[in-house]
């Protein structure tokens, strides 16, 4: 098979598809001259909301804000516990800490690298405040059954479904299933813009006030100031370009979802497959879930190696986290030393994200699979 150059993500492809509606969005904006929340705002947060199943879609700066000002409005902060996972990127910790409180990490699955509902039961204590699931790489957690341990005990969900736009769990949809959803529109998200944005969704009309007035410096009115807030305020520019984009998500996800799809096929055909074979691969998803493949990630045996391999084959790939959180520098108050969660430690070693964009072509994919079974020696 001759020699490809597959991008693990091609950002200049998918603006050709878009680049009309993206300009038309745009230039309404600049006519207008109301960049600052206003209709285009508005009218993303509508269709978000709409999109997630809730009553409520609040726009604010980045995915990392979202989670931010999510756990503000839950009054989260010194003396309490965040319950989380250690395998995820930093924002999800990051704003725990940031507001002083303290992240209780539990272990994940090995097969969805989600966070381990049995692990969350074993991890609970009086100072538990509210626990933050991801929905990594696009496949959701089992909120309802994280809720069935949880609402007993009045302790919220906070969803961290930035990679998670339209996935759903048991036909519900992210960002619906918790008490607040976190999403981020950062460029490499299914539906990204053009710099950061994320949302916040939620069906509880109070903690939706709170929100906005959150996202506001804690205004409401204007100069008059209920709480210490932030400027977490979603760009019109940023809004417009997501409007343009909205009416190709659901295609979109559907070629990530037949490229995964050909990846499994074709993997299962070469015997790469464990237990036999030397990878890992996503596990199916439910009758009634949803996954939307933000990332399409692997777990292989000699990881960096095969990494290394395929990058000279002109594959480009991306590992997905190197470092769980409890091993990072900046956490080393927490005190946990490797080995304190041995699957996110693991994972850490062995997985590693290839191309599953919209844009990746099934000959592209067949080349990637070749490559990998040429590294193998298998198929």
């Amino acid at each position: 098979m001759n020699r490809m150059n597959v991008p693990l993500l091609d950002l200049k492809a998918q603006f050709a598809t878009v680049e009309a509606a993206v300009r038309r969005e745009i230039d309404e904006v600049i006519a207008s001259q109301h960049f600052i929340l206003g209709p285009k705002v508005d009218a993303l947060e509508a269709r978000v909301a709409e999109y997630a199943g809730v009553k409520h879609a609040i726009g604010v700066s980045s995915g990392t804000d979202a989670l931010l000002v999510a756990l503000m409005a839950l009054d989260i902060g010194p003396g309490d516990e965040v319950i989380t996972t250690p395998y995820t990127f930093f924002a999800t910790v990051g704003c725990i800490v940031r507001l002083g409180a303290q992240p209780r990490f539990v272990d994940i699955e090995p097969d969805t690298m989600n966070l381990s509902i049995a692990s969350v039961e074993r991890a609970l204590s009086s100072k538990t405040k509210a626990v933050l699931p991801v929905h990594l790489f696009g496949r959701c957690v089992d909120v309802a059954e994280l809720r069935a341990l949880l609402d007993p005990r009045g302790i919220p969900v906070i969803e961290d479904a930035a990679q998670a736009l339209g996935a759903e769990s048991h036909g519900a949809r992210a960002g619906g299933l918790g008490a607040i959803g976190c999403f981020s529109f950062f460029p490499s998200k299914n539906l990204g813009c053009f710099g950061d944005g994320g949302a916040v969704t939620t069906n509880d009309d109070a903690l939706a006030k709170k929100l906005r007035i959150f996202r506001n410096h804690g205004a409401s009115p204007k100069y008059f100031h209920q709480f210490v807030g932030g400027n977490f305020r979603l760009d019109a520019l940023q809004a417009a370009v997501l409007l343009a984009k909205f009416p190709h998500l659901d295609g979109w996800t559907l070629r990530r979802q037949a490229n995964a799809e050909l990846y499994a096929r074709l993997f299962e055909q070469r015997g790469l497959v464990s237990p036999v074979g030397p990878l890992s691969l996503p596990p199916p998803s439910g009758p009634r879930d949803r996954h939307v493949f933000n990332q399409y990630v692997i777990r292989g045996r000699d990881r960096d190696g095969l990494g290394a391999a395929l990058k000279a084959d002109g594959i480009q790939t991306e590992v997905y986290y190197p470092r769980p959180m409890h091993l990072q520098d900046c956490f080393v108050e927490l005190g946990l030393a490797k080995g304190s969660f041995p699957v996110a430690e693991a994972c850490a070693q062995d997985s590693l994200a290839l191309p599953v964009a919209p844009e990746v072509s099934s000959a592209a994919i067949e080349y990637v699979v070749e490559r990998i079974g040429a590294f193998y020696r298998l198929g």
